[in-house]
């Protein structure tokens, strides 16, 4: 017993170090975390040999891909799901169907295997790997882009096609010890247990929450999720589905609850280490000697394989209206096999649609284009057109708040920390996916949007806002954004930000509330800052920055009636004799009165000068 529970720590430890070595190296080099674990993996089995189950490390590993799908389930409002339903059902099934009979041609075309294998064969191929492509969308922050979505939308139809595979695995197979005894009775017990998911999720699942939150225990609160996470997936998996499947849909129904952000936190820390657990494993299960014995068949084919479906993904993605960088970016997100493929080969092995070396080619062929996948997606970088912006959609649940905020650049991000630390609530829109992704990350509420837009202000909760603040950094979308808002919203009280002195006079002439040039006040406090490392008192230097802010707005306001140029005399151009910014106390005498009797001739005390001259 103890040397057993030894070996099992001794595994652990392994996994770990192989982890905490391989994944901040080959992220550090570029190549990403995923390739890191499969590295991992890779030598610490097949190489060193120092692990040999591998097939038992992955069923607990599988957890990893289980907590990741309920994540995105939280993030996936019903509705939002409804409306992804086109790319799901639409896209997703042209693209199994497409790959899978493209995949079966080829195979009967080079007479490698029956009819009904090669039909298994082609469909288990033409399925991708959930785990791999959701870890990198995760680490390119590509989750909730457009593109990113519609890979999304073909990885969940994948899923739901585990079912029909596999009683067309049983149906075909020549004999099957697993085979279902009623195919009608098996299809009427998932979609039983789907809805009783769907109506625990929905009525049972929140007051469960409610009344375990109340009780204020943490790793109660901890317990609860794992319990619905890992209840869910296996309610589904008993019915014939898949596990990921079945935390999705769990995810899915508690989207919607107050708990949301509190359960995604919960899950969080396991669905990272199991997931990176889960590529060691598949680096652990590739078996080098079958990959040796026929080196040259598995290359070819999983080029072959990697080549054949991104040119059908790509394809299918611009016929259902994707752009070209986003049909170049899903085509090399998923064209590797998918981990589903290892249980379908191992049945179709077991029930004689084809032989076991001919199963364990077709997952070592799984395998490595998995492996390949990062080189792929770095592949994708190069081949998009850098002219193009990227897009994300546009989902504005939640929005409204007492200030609207169009763009969050440098001065935005700024002027949010002063409204946020008042307890005041700021919607956020901005047009860049990158500034979008990042922002999210620290939590803000951002939208991806276009300010330019009535529909997108709308969405946002223009009607409701107080004051609208527009940030963007251009001044021709400044301006845009600002005659569309008085022209549509004429109500609407307007602070913008202005590029320069003749921005500002422009916006000052439109009308707006309140313009604050984006440089004005940091040069203002750079120059005092300055002025006081040389030498002048604080106090003083204050009273200076006073000045100029003053001199500043009467020369703005002569400006706005006689020019840009007028207004001369209130810039400095050249030092300035110290002069009082207050009127003094006492009027100074003339030095020739001085009763003192000194020379009128002789230089008086510089700071007697500064304060009466």
């Amino acid at each position: 017993m103890a040397t057993e529970s030894t070996s099992l720590f001794a595994e652990a430890l392994l996994l770990l170090g192989g982890a905490v070595i391989a994944a901040p190296v080959f992220k550090r080099i570029g190549l990403g975390t995923v390739l890191g674990y499969l590295a991992a993996g890779i030598v610490i089995g097949p190489i060193a040999r120092l692990i040999a189950d591998a097939e038992e490390i992955l069923h607990v590993a599988e957890l990893g891909v289980v907590f990741l799908l309920f994540i995105i389930g939280l993030e996936l409002k019903p509705a939002r799901l409804w409306a992804m339903r086109r790319a799901i059902f639409g896209l997703g099934l042209a693209q199994v169907l497409g790959a899978g009979m493209a995949i079966y041609g080829l195979l009967m075309l080079f007479g490698s295997l029956p009819a009904n294998g090669a039909l298994i064969a082609g469909f288990g191929l033409a399925l991708s790997s959930t785990a791999f492509a959701l870890q990198l969308l995760d680490e390119n922050g590509a989750t909730n882009t457009r593109w990113g979505q519609t890979g999304f939308s073909i990885l969940l139809f994948q899923d739901l096609a585990i079912v029909p595979l596999l009683a067309l695995a049983s149906f075909l197979a020549p004999y099957s010890p697993d085979a279902p005894g009623n195919i009608w009775l098996d299809a009427g017990i998932a979609v039983a247990a789907v809805a009783g998911v769907i109506l625990a999720g929905r009525y049972l699942l929140n007051p469960a929450f409610r009344f375990i939150g109340n009780t204020g225990a943490r790793e109660v609160m901890i317990a609860a999720a794992l319990f619905v996470v890992i209840g869910s997936g296996m309610l589904l998996q008993w019915a014939g589905l898949s596990m990921a499947m079945g935390a999705f849909l769990a995810g899915v129904m508690l989207a919607e609850s107050s708990y949301r952000h509190e359960l995604e936190a919960d899950i969080e820390p396991f669905r990272g280490l199991l997931l990176g657990l889960f590529f060691i494993a598949v680096g652990l299960s590739v078996d080098l000697g079958v990959i040796r014995d026929n080196l040259f068949l598995i290359t070819g084919a999983t080029l072959g394989l990697l080549v054949l479906k991104a040119a059908i993904n790509y394809l299918l993605c611009r016929i259902f209206g994707s752009d070209h960088n986003d049909a170049m970016r899903v085509a090399l997100l998923i064209p590797q096999g998918g981990e589903f493929g290892f249980v379908l080969f191992s049945i179709a092995a077991a029930s004689g649609l084809f032989t076991t070396s001919t199963a364990s080619i077709l997952i070592a062929i799984v395998t490595l284009s998995m492996a390949l996948t990062p080189l792929s997606m770095m592949l994708a970088k190069r081949m998009v057109r850098a002219d193009e912006a990227e897009e994300m959609d546009e989902d504005f649940d939640g929005a409204g708040a007492d200030v609207l905020m169009v763009g969050f650049s440098r001065f935005g991000q700024i002027a949010s920390q002063m409204l946020l630390s008042s307890g005041r609530d700021v919607t956020i829109i901005d047009h860049s996916a990158d500034r979008v992704r990042a922002a999210q990350k620290f939590g803000f509420r951002i939208y991806f949007g276009d300010g330019t837009r009535k529909d997108v202000l709308e969405a946002a909760g223009i009607r409701r806002a107080k004051i609208v603040a527009v940030c963007t950094h251009k001044r021709e979308i400044t301006d845009r954004i600002i005659d569309l808002i008085q022209s549509e919203y004429p109500n609407a009280k307007i602070f913008a930000r202005a590029y320069d002195r003749t921005h500002t006079l422009a916006l000052r002439a439109r009308g707006v509330d309140y313009e604050a040039r984006e440089t004005f006040e940091s040069g203002l406090l750079f120059g005092r800052k300055t002025i006081e490392a040389l030498g002048v008192e604080e106090a003083r230097a204050q009273e200076i920055q006073d000045d100029v802010r003053k001199r500043d707005e009467e020369r703005l306001a002569i400006q706005q009636v006689e020019g840009l140029y007028a207004g001369r005399d209130k810039l400095h151009t050249r030092p300035v004799t110290p002069e009082p910014l207050i009127k003094p106390v006492r009027e100074g005498k003339r030095l020739d009165d001085d009763p003192e009797g000194r020379d009128p001739e002789k230089p008086a005390n510089p700071h007697t000068v500064g304060a009466n001259a």
